[in-house]
């Protein structure tokens, strides 16, 4: 059971993360609705140039609350690991902050995202082993792929408001949770509560129809961050809870990603084909679309939690089995008109 300090510590922890990352979005819209208006184009869901780059305030309140936490109340936190996590969530943030201004182009954008995932590979401990069956170097270079996709898919995923709260708070507050349960390590919990209040601190501000857009300066690291949690867990024998949270945007962002391929569309071309947005076509509203992810991830987090109440492979399979029915059942209800 947790001690009561470390209960409060937990709860100032994630109040300070959402009050700083709405005080600071308060303070920086102006100089957003000045500098960086996202203006409709052919994958938008919103009419109107829109603010975008809350991703400031949600990284800084996760930064300044973590290096507290850990300067302050955890001395014996992995300090080395979290610095280089951080500087590759930076080194994205910054690559997503000249995009949300000037667009960049691909190759450029996609060298630099791949410095950003190697540094943070780079700061996993030698020791985590993912598939130990694998060679070391195979699992890293997977690793490595699949981090890369996810930093990307989950930016391609924030594409109407309150979906990135919709996915990340229910995922990073059930990492929270498994943390305190043993299944992560302690400085892994405190970017986990932190990550979940910021986005909390920002949601009221990304409510539809949004005064705000999260923007590439957030959704790059984000991804980012919740990658390199995701891979703790899978490290410390949860593979399936791994997949579990992150599970609706997986399969949205990856089947939509290879029916375009299948169709020879460009995929680095804006576009409206993701299943929240093919829901937003067959007449479903903003938030109904959010209401059912929110839920779905709700759900998925539950059975996540089931697979570290036991060892059995084949309860972790059923799990998995489990959560991708009601994945799949979700998908195809977007692509039917509401």
């Amino acid at each position: 059971m947790i001690e009561p300090r470390a209960a409060l510590e937990l709860i100032v922890l994630f109040a300070a993360s959402a009050l700083i990352s709405a005080g600071l979005l308060k303070l920086l819209m102006p100089w957003l609705a000045r500098y960086a208006l996202a203006k409709p184009n052919a994958r938008s869901s919103h009419r109107k140039p829109t603010p975008q780059g809350g991703g400031i305030a949600v990284l800084a309140a996760v930064f300044v609350t973590v290096g507290v936490a850990v300067l302050a109340l955890h001395p014996f936190a992995d300090r080395a690991q979290l610095i280089y996590v951080c500087a590759s969530a930076v080194l994205l943030a910054a690559i997503g902050a000249i995009d949300d201004i000037k667009p960049m182009r691909v190759a450029p954008r996609l060298l630099l995202q791949t410095v950003a995932v190697i540094v943070m590979l780079a700061a996993l401990p030698a020791a985590l082993r993912v598939v130990p069956f694998l060679p070391w170097w195979i699992e890293r270079a997977l690793l490595f792929l699949a981090t890369l996709w996810f930093v990307n898919l989950t930016n391609f995923m924030d594409g109407i408001d309150w979906i990135i709260a919709a996915e990340t708070v229910p995922a990073t507050a059930a990492l929270t949770a498994f943390a305190l349960w043993g299944a992560l390590p302690g400085d892994a919990a405190l970017v986990a509560l932190a990550l979940c209040g910021a986005l909390i601190g920002f949601a009221p501000f990304n409510r539809p129809v949004a005064r705000v857009f999260l923007g590439d300066v957030g959704s790059l690291p984000i991804g980012l961050l919740l990658a390199w949690l995701l891979i703790l867990l899978a490290g410390r024998g949860h593979i399936a809870a791994a997949l579990l949270l992150p599970l609706y945007y997986l399969a949205d962002a990856t089947i939509t990603l290879l029916r375009r391929l299948a169709r020879g569309e460009r995929i680095t071309q804006a576009h409206r084909s993701h299943f929240y947005q093919r829901a937003l076509d067959n007449k479903f509203s903003v938030m109904q679309i959010v209401a059912r992810v929110f839920l779905l991830n709700i759900a998925l987090a539950a059975l996540a939690f089931t697979t570290l109440l036991t060892p059995s492979h084949l309860m972790h399979a059923v799990a998995l089995l489990l959560g991708c029915t009601l994945v799949g059942t979700l998908l195809y209800r977007f692509t039917v008109k509401a």
